[in-house]
């Protein structure tokens, strides 16, 4: 491929190189997938406010989130899998995230391990929790995470049942890939690929395999899964989990400004607009247009962060604009990693930030920290 100068780019590029089952894990939503859609086409309709003759000199991108300094306010997503998108892929995306400055977030269903990422990197980082009914297996996760440094916990609420994925369901989705006639067709065209995962140890869920009671591998780990998701999830777990945990806590898959308030009164640090990436309720609003209900109802109260669709810098300040303390990327980096691993990763962070800078500037601002709705084109939003 020639120059890369988009997160498209970097798509087409991923398409190439990943396994079928694992580049349609990443890039797909639920049943119709129009949520997917919506969270990329309604940033589309978001228009700026171009101004000229402003001094543009010394401009910054360095921002904070939950106290923390980010040289830009976008962090990575908490994204199950990642390491099948490459070998070792969420060791090198976390390695990635702290040459740039940015905070990587691991998932409970990552194939490296909370003590993988600790291993290979020196800047804390943080861990995404899903709640399970197994709590004796939640106090050891959480007791590892602080074991590893962790700065913050991002506490997903919005998967208590699985939303359907029907590209998943076609290709046998599973980690490692199951050998059937198809799939080995298919792995034949990803030498790449392929060569990387013979030199990994780590093909299956690094955080739960040899962690949980009864999951010695991988034939118990998909029936353990659909049973542990907690149907009876509620906001005095969360609590619990507060207290457990002890430090920052994010709340992540937030879509309704009732349930922002209770994010307020639960004394979490912040919460996290989404609507897990288009992955789960087929239908609902794009989390763009959410958000600025949600950041309206909370005020001040409580940090607003927002996930789904961004594909560009122009897109990270579309949010910022609308509320947003900071935005979270999580396909846009899939793909880096899935292209050129590392490397990938950095350039799609560079790629952002770079488009983010250009936009603040044409909108006659300096300090990424000034931008409000007045960027923004009135009746676009």
């Amino acid at each position: 491929m020639g120059i890369i100068t988009t997160i498209e780019d970097l798509r087409v590029l991923a398409k190439k190189r990943v396994p079928r089952m694992f580049y349609d894990y990443a890039d797909a939503g639920s049943w119709t997938e129009s949520t997917y859609r919506a969270n990329n086409e309604d940033f589309a309709k978001i228009k700026f406010r171009q101004r000229v003759a402003v001094n543009l000199e010394n401009r910054t991108l360095a921002s904070t989130m939950i106290g923390q300094n980010v040289a830009m306010p976008v962090a990575l997503a908490p994204t199950g899998l990642t390491g099948m998108q490459h070998a070792d892929g969420e060791i090198l995306a976390a390695k990635a995230a702290e040459k740039f400055g940015v905070p990587f977030t691991l998932s409970t269903m990552s194939i490296c391990s909370i003590e993988d990422i600790a291993a290979h990197t020196s800047a804390p980082f943080w861990f995404q929790l899903y709640v399970m009914k197994d709590r004796d297996f939640i106090n050891r996760l959480i007791d590892r995470a602080k074991a590893a440094r962790c700065s913050a916990l991002v506490l997903t609420l919005d998967l208590q049942v699985l939303g359907q994925r029907h590209k998943d369901l076609r290709n046998g989705l599973s980690a490692p890939p199951k050998l059937t006639l198809p799939n080995i067709i298919n792995l034949a065209t990803k030498p790449r690929w392929c060569l990387g995962m013979l030199g990994t140890p780590r093909r299956t869920f690094g955080n739960i395999v040899g962690h949980a009671t009864s999951v010695s591998d991988m034939s118990s780990l998909s029936s353990w899964t659909s049973q542990q998701f907690d149907l009876s999830l509620s906001w005095k777990d969360v609590e619990w989990i507060k207290q457990r945990w002890g430090g920052k806590l994010i709340i992540k898959g937030i879509m309704d400004a009732e349930d922002a308030r209770l994010c307020v009164e639960s004394g979490a640090d912040a919460l996290i607009v989404s609507n897990h990436g288009g992955r789960q309720l087929d239908g609902a609003e794009s989390s763009i247009g959410a958000l600025p209900r949600i950041a309206e109802a909370v005020g001040k109260q409580i940090e607003v962060h927002m996930d789904g669709g961004i594909r560009s810098g122009q897109d990270v300040i579309k949010a910022l604009a609308l509320g947003a303390k900071g935005v979270y990327i999580g396909r846009p980096f899939l793909y880096g990693l899935g292209a050129m691993g590392e490397q990938g990763v950095s350039k799609c962070l560079d790629i952002i930030r770079n488009e983010l800078d250009l936009t603040m500037a044409f909108c006659g601002l300096r300090d990424v920290r000034q931008v409000d709705r007045n960027i923004l084109l009135p009746g676009s939003f």
